[in-house]
């Protein structure tokens, strides 16, 4: 075999046989291996450091081959050069750099051809995969290596819109935010809808001692007769939007019908043409911008007769002399008594209440609005104060843009102690006059006729508690509302950001309004734990009767089919089945336990929750009588 023409000349012209080595033979194999064998016995030839194989420490592995500093000198024998690598032959740095670059190469054409494999099996994998589940899908299908190109473009097609529809759905849905994705919806109960919107706990310690008829709110109203809700809104504490409520949300034989545009809707009775709520969406301001319950319990009366000319009505004589200190007198079950006697008409008063501070805040942002709130008439004692009863705080057309701590300077503010104001019977403190009792003994008559006055209203909601608000309502007066309430936790009293210290100021301007609220929150909560408790007892009441009447029907069909068979063949009955009343008495008795064992536990569990109320239920009488009777009364 030729060399080439490079290889031939860096070797240089062929070495010609030295003197005394062997004739070649006719046998290249020999002649090779001769050739070999002499070149190997001189000492500084290459294939004399082959054979000897690597310095002690180096391995004959993958590119293992140390490399050599120097140029090899060519060998004398013919062998020696045939065996003499071109790489040998290279300066030092270039060989370097060349064994570097192919160990390199070898490195990453390994990983590239490993990867390439593992990605060939994996789609291979998915492939086969794919199409088993095709075919079971959409029928027998050629086989997975028959696939045409048409199955590969639309297998690779699906694959990508899955893809596709996997990363939207966790771009929409991030995470456990989404309901569809909560395994929980399915396996876990609904949540309470009534759980605190405060986050606090639904248990909570009583300072009050209400008696039942103080927590029971149960209106028999009458929506076709003379009944007539009033609502008594006292001005931030979401008014309004228990009033849109009222006239928006609520189902009913024939609804309010409301206009576009137009604030006010006409809530009439079912066939007639009165109207049933006495609101700002409903009547409007027939007594006043905001009219307190001192204006409402004497302007409401005559506006419903129609004696509209009478809103401005003289009190009584006694009324103009000195006021009276006992606020039961003038409470709203003998308000409500004197005005059903003079109308006709019962009147159910409705409010709702708000945190003082919140509140105040809110008030303070609306006047800087530009809110005056001068059309607000109050009246009392069949007169309206005057400037001196009650000068302004400001001299303008409005209060806009005052600063919070002007409005809380002003000694005149109506804001201080809203809430007690318009709930308490004026007339007992000499309306606005501050020169009939002593601000501390006014401050004591205002606050308790204000709680005697919430205590004793139909119904009355607290802003802090929407839903809670809501189901109050429905069970005192027998609605129910179309859309559930929505608590709102940020207002624009909440935005405002105040210290500490004035925070304890404005406390202090409404001391009256926080000690009012303490009570009706302390009120309102107790008269729902009522109201719920009350009604899982009618739940289990009405599952009681419902188990008896089951029960009852059954033992009646029993007893009723086996005398049908006994009297159509006695002698037949009693020769086949001996022990016919054996099984009789057996089944009695084991109905009889279970009933006993039913009752006693659930009389056990009525103890629990109310130890000081009697049994109604006792053990369950012997035979089908107490059973049938139990079933005729529960029809």
């Amino acid at each position: 075999m030729a060399l080439p023409a490079c290889a031939a000349r860096a070797l240089g012209p062929p070495l010609q046989p030295e003197r005394g080595a062997p004739a070649r033979t006719t046998c290249p194999r020999r002649h090779s291996r001769v050739e070999a064998e002499l070149a190997g016995s001189r000492p500084g030839s290459v294939a004399a450091s082959v054979r000897a194989g690597p310095p002690r420490g180096v391995s004959r592995g993958f590119n293992s081959q140390p490399l050599l500093d120097e140029p090899l000198k060519a060998s004398s024998s013919p062998a020696g050069a045939a065996r003499t690598p071109l790489f040998a032959l290279l300066p030092r740095g270039r060989r370097r750099r060349m064994h570097d670059l192919r160990r390199r190469w070898d490195l990453g054409s390994l990983c590239r051809a490993l990867l390439t494999r593992g990605l060939a099996a994996l789609g291979h994998s998915l492939k086969h995969v794919l199409g088993a589940i095709f075919s079971k899908i959409f029928g027998p299908l050629a086989s997975v290596g028959n696939m045409d190109e048409k199955s590969n473009k639309l297998l690779l097609a699906l694959v990508m819109l899955f893809l596709f529809a996997v990363i939207v759905l966790q771009y929409v849905c991030p995470g456990t935010e989404c309901q569809l994705l909560r395994l929980q919806a399915f396996s876990s109960p609904m949540p309470d809808p009534y759980r605190s919107e405060d986050e606090s706990s639904a248990r909570f310690v009583p300072r009050y001692n209400f008696s039942r008829g103080d927590l029971l709110r149960k209106v028999d109203f009458d929506i076709k007769g003379d009944d007539l809700i009033v609502f008594l809104h006292i001005q931030k504490t979401g008014g309004t939007t228990f009033g849109r409520h009222l006239v928006r949300n609520i189902q009913l034989e024939q609804p309010c019908e409301c206009r576009v545009g137009q604030k006010k809707c006409t809530c009439h009775r079912p066939g007639k043409r009165e109207t049933w709520l006495f609101s700002r969406f409903s009547t409007g301001w027939s007594c006043g911008l905001h009219a307190d319950w001192t204006e409402l319990t004497s302007c409401v009366p005559a506006v419903v007769d129609g004696k509209r000319d009478a809103r401005l009505r003289p009190s009584s004589k006694d009324r103009r002399g000195s006021p009276n200190t006992n606020p039961d007198a003038n409470s709203p079950s003998s308000t409500k008594a004197r005005n059903a006697s003079k109308s006709g008409k019962n009147f159910h008063y409705i409010t709702i209440l708000r945190d003082p501070v919140s509140r105040y805040l809110s008030e303070w942002r609306h006047v800087q609005r530009g809110a005056t709130w001068k059309a607000s008439l109050h009246v009392c004692d069949g007169r309206p104060p005057t400037s001196e009863e009650l000068p302004s705080c400001y001299t303008g057309d409005d209060w806009s843009g005052c600063p919070l701590k002007e409005f809380m300077d002003c000694p005149y503010n109506l804001a201080n102690n809203r809430q007690v104001r318009m709930l308490s019977d004026l007339t007992l403190v000499g309306c606005y006059n501050l020169s009939v009792m002593p601000e501390k003994q006014r401050n004591k008559v205002l606050l308790e006729s204000a709680k005697s006055n919430l205590k004793h209203m139909a119904f009355f909601g607290l802003t802090e508690f929407q839903r809670k608000t809501q189901y109050l309502f429905e069970k005192t007066f027998n609605m129910n509302f179309i859309s559930p309430f929505t608590q709102y936790n940020t207002t624009r009293a909440s935005s405002v950001e105040i210290n500490e210290e004035i925070q304890k100021r404005i406390e202090g301007l409404n001391f009256l309004d926080m000690e009012l609220y303490s009570y009706a929150k302390d009120l309102f909560l107790q008269r729902y734990q009522f109201m719920r408790q009350k009604e899982h007892q009618e739940a289990r009441q009405k599952r009681q009767e419902q188990r008896k009447f089951l029960k009852g029907r059954f033992l009646q069909t029993h007893f009723q089919s086996q005398g049908q068979g006994q009297s159509q063949n006695p002698s037949q009955n009693q020769s086949q089945n001996p022990n016919l009343n054996v099984n009789q008495n057996v089944t009695q008795n084991l109905i009889q336990n279970l009933t006993q064992n039913l009752s006693h536990k659930e009389n056990r569990e009525s103890q629990k929750q109310n130890p000081g109320q009697e049994q109604s239920d006792g053990n369950t009488s012997n035979g089908t009588n107490d059973y049938i009777g139990s079933v005729e009364k529960w029809r």
